[in-house]
């Protein structure tokens, strides 16, 4: 079995950064667990008076921000365009 050295003290994530900048292995400092984090694009959405109060007004029921409620029902929105897609495809014979 193969012995690791642990450090008592935490690397911190510029330190592991900057070894990966140089092109070190930096993989033992990762375990394999968690899920990478998607990058952020911010977009504009340009939105009229009515469904803006209709946001806030469901944002402030569920007690979450506007933006909260417009990512989740573009994801459901998305997931239900997805699932009706697979629907259609004919399925293939075994």
């Amino acid at each position: 079995m193969k012995r690791t050295r642990k450090s008592g003290k935490p690397v911190s994530a510029d330190a592991i950064a900057k070894q990966a900048d140089q092109g070190k292995d930096v993989s033992h400092f990762f375990e394999g667990r968690g899920r990478m984090v998607q990058p952020i694009r911010r977009v504009n959405v340009d939105f009229t008076a009515a469904m803006l109060e209709e946001l806030d007004k469901t944002a402030q029921d569920l007690n979450v921000s506007r933006q909260a409620v417009i990512k989740t029902l573009v994801r459901q929105a998305l997931d239900q365009r997805y699932l009706a897609q697979r629907a259609r495809r004919p399925q293939s014979a075994p």
